[in-house]
């Protein structure tokens, strides 16, 4: 692997998830409840489709309650995973996947929370009444605060796109920003991880933001993906 290969894997790593840093789009009523729950406690449940943000969300409350000396647990709940006996606050991203022992597990925590003024968050996506969990589990979810997290808008993406690659000092020429709404996956986290390849890659060909330039990144970073996926196992 040459030197310009190395840079493009080796992107730089995204800042940690916080609330202040999350881009709020139309979920400013969200947040701000999210903010208020730090200081309730009780049974919060956001839903909504994959790359919302979702995560950042869950793992930014789990940092803001440890950053008041609080304990404070994520778990994302896709294979073995155990919940905690003693924590303030548990964040059960994905809640959907639990198993049948970790559901009855989940469903104690909301209980023991919510009469210690502790916190569970839970994330899924979809409403608390389709999620695939026991009855109880469900109710007790859907009896606490449920808020829908909306994606941003393909605008309001392109504006963080833009700001992250003024950020980065990139001058983009156009058709940069409609060229990877196109061919990239529509989460933010990937559209942004483009950005910052692009901008190492810039800098390391010393060469301008161009789309042809857009396109060997792209070409080289999809080529190595495949090589490493079909490598040596």
């Amino acid at each position: 692997m040459n030197a310009v290969e190395q840079l493009v894997l080796e992107l730089a790593p995204p800042p940690a998830p916080t609330l202040d840093n999350f881009h709020v789009g139309g979920n400013g009523a969200l947040l701000g409840a999210l903010r208020a729950a730090l200081a309730t406690g009780g049974v919060f449940y956001l839903w909504g489709p994959g790359g919302a943000g979702k995560t950042h969300l869950l793992e930014a409350m789990v940092a803001a309650a440890r950053a008041e000396g609080r304990h404070a647990t994520y778990v994302f709940c896709a294979g073995p995973v155990s919940l905690p006996a003693q924590t303030r606050m548990l964040a059960l991203d994905a809640v959907g996947n639990l198993d049948a022992a970790l559901q009855i597990a989940a469903f104690d925590a909301c209980n023991r929370m919510s009469a210690g003024n502790g916190l569970v968050l839970a994330s899924g996506d979809l409403p608390p009444a389709d999620l695939p969990l026991r009855e109880d589990l469900r109710s007790r979810i859907a009896s606490g605060v449920v808020m829908q997290l909306r994606p941003l808008s393909e605008e309001e993406k392109r504006a963080v796109l833009a700001g992250r690659a003024r950020q980065s000092g990139l001058d983009l020429a156009p058709g940069i920003l409609d060229y990877l709404m196109e061919r990239y996956a529509r989460d933010l986290g990937t559209l942004v991880a483009a950005i910052d390849a692009l901008d190492r890659y810039s800098l390391q060909t010393q060469r301008a933001v161009t789309l042809p330039l857009l396109r060997e990144s792209i070409r080289l970073q999809t080529g190595l993906q495949t090589g490493l996926q079909t490598g040596p196992q």
